[in-house]
């Protein structure tokens, strides 16, 4: 769990590299990815997301190489390791026919088991990503995903992360979660819960895992699509927000809504007008360093980000299909020679998320941007990552997701209009990174999610190239 010292006194976020690598999907800004980046003097970023379906299903599948194995033999607390080790890993990997192992969806009060489930995964993620370097690595979390926010934050500092970065939400509340967990404090996150009538919180005690080591507080990042946003977070949030990575609707994965009321086009994609424009200037005006994100993948962007006063680029679809990146090969090779052929559309879907989020879906043939396949799949709320935690009538907390079985949706109280072209995300992403489940025999259909602009990808297969790596897509960035 080493790091380089000047890494860990960076006082603030003008000392991080000018070409930050986005957090994509589940898997796919794996640890290799971000390693990758981190060794050519930019930072590399894992996702956070759904990072325990990760590590317990790569050891079922028998730990391939053997690197998750190294890393929970550095894990601080062996005994801990040493039983998530024994409830998934299958020496040879599970039979081709067997579904991957359940486990328990995460709540307001997660087990012991699941807390430690959460905070392995997430040093082992974030490990892996650091070894054999000095560089900078991040951990990139969604404020939708609010439960497995504590653990994957405590697991990432064990292992030394230097940067958290969050979007998707108004991240007010992490900055002081990351001081407590630097001094060693227990943690404590409110719950944001349709219809509550009082706080309700998750809690996370380090003290109850073991001896608390010395901690590094990491630099933070907040992902925002609106100077407004930015200036109450920098005024309003519960600790020291270090800079902000402003995203345009152009980027990958989850957008932010239009402003105002949502408008659609015929095709069912939001409008975005005027007012969701960016204007660095008004960033520049806060006075924190910021990265700009969403189509600044290409050659020159990165120069002329940094004349409107950006310190640098976050960058996600060029990283996304290079050599190191967690698409299922199968799936990265299809991706290709789509952009390739020049017949690949992306569609901003307003409804596919169960987060209410505008998401951006790539129409590949045999995904579920398919609508015969999206038709075709039964609905089944298995894993739970995008759940909506809401107050039951009668007390206490549940948890519905617009996207599980209408009639399952309905009875907790939910909108019968919410349910409507809903997809499984969780699932589908878990497909893309070559994790899906099996159900009657066949594995669940994938999603791909990308940003618009996809230059950037076609400048790195020039020459007839099928493929590339990270340090090209740097390389070519920097050029």
């Amino acid at each position: 769990m080493t790091q380089d010292s000047s890494l860990a006194c960076a006082a603030d976020a003008s000392a991080l590299p000018p070409i930050i690598q986005g957090g994509m999907g589940v898997g796919v800004s794996g640890w290799r990815l971000a390693r990758a980046v981190a060794q050519e003097g930019q930072l590399g970023v894992v996702s956070g997301t759904a990072l325990d379906l990760l590590l317990t299903r790569q050891l079922q599948l028998g730990d391939i190489g053997g690197h998750l194995r190294r890393a929970l033999a550095a894990f601080p607390y062996p005994e801990i390791a040493g039983r998530v080790f024994d409830r998934y890993f299958i020496a040879g990997g599970k039979p081709a026919e067997a579904a991957f192992k359940a486990q328990p969806m995460i709540s307001h009060q997660p087990s012991r088991s699941t807390q430690e489930l959460g905070i392995v995964s997430s040093f082992v993620a974030i490990h892996l990503a650091k070894e054999g370097h000095s560089g900078w690595v991040g951990l990139n979390l969604l404020e939708k995903i609010q439960t497995p926010t504590l653990m994957a934050l405590y697991g990432a500092m064990l292992a030394g992360v230097n940067v958290v970065l969050m979007g998707a939400g108004i991240p007010r509340q992490i900055p002081k979660i990351l001081d407590d967990m630097a001094a060693g404090n227990p943690a404590a996150m409110r719950l944001d819960v349709t219809g509550a009538t009082e706080p309700i919180y998750i809690h996370l005690v380090p003290a109850d895992f073991g001896p608390v080591p010395a901690l590094t507080r990491p630099l933070f990042l907040a992902i925002v699509s609106s100077p407004v946003l930015a200036e109450n977070l920098r005024r309003k949030a519960s600790g020291t927000v270090n800079g902000f990575i402003v995203e345009g609707a152009t980027a990958g994965g989850h957008n932010a809504p239009p402003r105002g009321p949502m408008q659609l086009t015929p095709e069912g994609e939001p409008i975005y007008g005027e007012r969701d424009r960016i204007d660095p200037a008004k960033f520049v005006e806060i006075g924190l360093p910021f990265w700009l994100a969403g189509g600044y993948g290409r050659i020159g962007k990165l120069r002329e980000a940094q004349a409107l006063g950006a310190m640098g680029v976050q960058v996600g679809t060029a990283f996304a299909f290079c050599e190191e990146s967690g698409f299922d090969p199968a799936l990265k090779a299809q991706i290709i020679a789509s952009v390739k052929s020049g017949d690949i559309k992306i569609h901003t879907d307003a409804l596919a998320s169960p987060t209410g989020f505008p998401f951006k879906v790539a129409q590949i043939p045999g995904s579920i941007a398919e609508e015969t396949v999206y038709q075709g799949r039964e609905r089944v709320c298995d894993l739970g990552v995008l759940r909506e935690t809401y107050q039951k009538p009668g007390g206490g907390v549940g948890y519905r997701c617009a996207s599980e079985p209408e009639e399952h949706y309905i009875a907790k109280g939910g909108n019968p209009a919410d349910t409507v072209g809903r997809k499984c995300l969780c699932n589908a992403l878990c497909a893309s990174a070559g994790i899906g489940q099996l159900r009657d025999g066949q594995v669940e259909a994938a999603i791909i999610t990308m940003g618009d602009d996809l230059s950037p990808v076609r400048e790195s297969l020039l020459a007839g190239k099928d493929g590339f790596t990270a340090a090209e897509v740097i390389a070519r960035m920097l050029a």
